[in-house]
């Protein structure tokens, strides 16, 4: 099994995408390998990175399950991003999806209250 994760997220320009996904996550990034990558650590040894690739931007879809999901999204929109769409499934399990600039979708889910 895998010790470490990274989760990539193409981006078509890493400048423009930068502030949105830092308002998104809260924060600056956990590291910055390079001029065009930025990196969050959403859990131990759990990392999510946008990168400037603009050929495949646009394409991501990135789903991160947290313990608080109602108290996550009341932050993100506090911080001025909004959920694209909330799904629930069968058994309770919500889904709370967002989209950057590019269309990448960037989800939060949780299970039953």
């Amino acid at each position: 099994m895998a010790r470490e994760l990274f989760a990539g997220v193409p981006v078509a320009d890493y400048a423009a995408a930068l502030p949105w996904y830092e308002r998104f996550f809260g924060g600056k990034p956990s590291f910055l390998p390079n001029d065009v990558e930025a990196v969050w650590e959403v859990a131990e040894a759990r990392y999510v990175y946008i990168v400037e690739d603009p050929v495949r931007a646009g394409n991501a879809l990135v789903l991160t399950f947290v313990d608080d999901l109602d108290g996550r999204v009341a932050g993100i929109a506090r911080r001025g991003i909004e959920p694209a769409e909330r799904e629930t499934y069968d058994g309770g399990v919500t889904k709370v999806i967002y989209r950057d600039a590019d269309g990448n979708e960037i989800s939060l889910g949780g299970g039953p209250s």
